[in-house]
């Protein structure tokens, strides 16, 4: 399983989901807003009116950190 996290800077719910992939020993990326998207370019793939964070799992949009936590649970990774 490879995971994409698309983050911004202050965002309590990116840190709680990196924190949890970290936890269970997956390996993913961060793509941060400004630095490696932008706004717009965030809207164009995940539609527009998005939260943060969104995540991929070997390109599967799983959505925020409430569904991705869901999925790792489903897929008894934790």
């Amino acid at each position: 399983m490879k995971f994409l996290v698309y983050s911004k800077t202050g965002c309590p719910y990116c840190t709680k989901v990196m924190t949890v992939l970290e936890m269970t020993g997956k390996k993913f990326v961060e793509y941060k807003l400004d630095r490696d998207f932008t706004r717009q370019e965030f809207y164009d793939t995940f539609g527009e009116g998005s939260t943060f964070p969104q995540v991929l799992c070997d390109d599967k949009k799983l959505g925020g950190c409430v569904d991705t936590i869901q999925f790792l649970r489903e897929e008894k990774v934790i």
